[in-house]
């Protein structure tokens, strides 16, 4: 089961947290990875506990990411669309370059990225594309508006694509997490007062680790997934509820 040999694989923003952790499961089932991160230090070291994997360092804000991705990278069977950035501003305070540098990184690469690499993905009548959201699509924290909002049109995107592409072979889905144990998260939970606020609202009552949604993405990656498309996998202790 869960059998990715001789598929090859992009994971964006995977040389830390929840994109690290699904670059070593897929390789761990067999996949040839690329991994992508905008720092070349944490990219080559996340390499290095990958084996087989490759690097794939590019800035995603880039108008030309796409492009130069697909020079490293060549065809591939499985885009993994993790990477975002995060900004906390009231809404009153947002700037143009926080607002520019989410919608570019979080919701436009996203596309771009689709567009390059699902017409392959169509004529070998094989693909995979994940994109990963979060919880708050559902429930959108006060200070972070523009983030909550990319992940919103990201998950639209998915169910419009996931239709289109269906008849060619290409399953689209996303996966939305909770609260992760990741660096991203670690300086707010590190407020005892905070972490205690946070976990009240989890009605299984603890956060999750990045297996937890790497386990999720290996189903739909594999053959086991194959009758999945256009789904939106909460993966968040019922913190949407």
């Amino acid at each position: 089961m869960f059998d990715l040999k001789n598929k090859s694989a992009l994971v964006t923003g995977a040389s830390q947290g929840i994109g690290l952790a699904v670059a070593k499961t897929l390789a761990g089932a067999g996949a040839k990875v690329y991994v992508n991160g905008m720092n070349q230090a944490k990219a080559e070291k996340a390499v290095l506990d990958i084996p087989g994997s490759a690097l794939a360092v590019c800035d995603l804000s880039r108008a030309d990411c796409a492009d130069r991705l697909y020079e490293i990278t060549g065809e591939i069977d499985i885009l993994i669309l993790n990477a975002s950035i995060q900004y906390r501003a009231s809404w009153d305070k947002i700037t143009d370059e926080q607002f520019d540098e989410q919608i570019a990184v979080n919701f436009k690469a996203s596309l771009k990225l689709i567009q390059k690499y699902a017409p392959h993905m169509q004529k070998n009548g094989w693909g995979r594309i994940i994109t990963l959201g979060s919880v708050q699509q559902y429930k959108p924290h006060k200070d972070m508006l523009v983030y909550a909002a990319t992940k919103a049109a990201q998950e639209n995107m998915v169910r419009n694509l996931a239709k289109q592409l269906a008849p060619d072979g290409v399953t689209v889905n996303n996966v939305a997490p909770g609260v992760i144990d990741t660096p991203r998260n670690e300086a707010a939970l590190a407020n005892h007062d905070y972490a205690e606020q946070v976990l009240a609202g989890i009605p299984c009552g603890y956060t999750g680790v990045t297996d937890d949604c790497s386990g999720q993405i290996l189903l739909l990656c594999s053959e086991e997934g194959r009758y999945i498309t256009g789904a939106d996998i909460r993966v968040d202790g019922g913190m949407s509820l």
